[in-house]
């Protein structure tokens, strides 16, 4: 009987503390840490283009209203249903529920982030740049950023 006693105090012990460190293992592996290094003031011979970031930048309301007023909502209403961006982005004013990309009517981007994005993409959005005259681009731009979370 004193050796079952011995095997459950050891068990009792022996559950938490394997559990404990099975806890602490799990969350291991999941950050990776990245090097940043300053880019020099002044370079001698050729260089590369400096890396790109995806962080968005703060703009004026004067920025952003004038990139809206350049395009034609209207005609981005219907250059954002023709060029399939129906398919990926919810914004109630097209009649969209896509779920691939972001919400518009709940991020509500500023014209220059609709802009970079259009132009560049990102993650799984394409880039329309090469697809979208200059024009369409605008309209998109003014539509989006005038109706998106209206």
């Amino acid at each position: 009987m004193s050796i079952l006693c011995g095997m459950r105090r050891i068990g009792i012990i022996a559950i938490p503390v394997v559990t404990a460190a099975a806890l602490l293992l799990a969350g291991c592996g999941g950050y990776t840490q990245q090097t940043v290094s300053p880019l020099p003031k002044t370079v001698s011979g050729t260089t590369t283009a400096a890396p790109t970031t995806t962080a968005a930048t703060a703009t004026t309301a004067a920025e952003t209203t004038a990139a809206a007023a350049v395009g034609d909502p209207d005609a981005g209403k219907t250059v954002f249903a023709s060029s399939g961006c129906v398919a990926c982005h919810t914004l109630k004013d097209a009649g969209s529920t896509g779920a691939v990309g972001p919400n518009l009517d709940q991020t509500k981007p500023n014209a220059a982030l609709v802009r970079e994005r259009v132009a560049n993409g990102l993650g799984a959005m394409p880039a329309f740049a090469s697809q979208l005259s200059a024009t369409q681009v605008d309209d998109v731009v003014a539509y989006v950023s005038a109706v998106a979370g209206k």
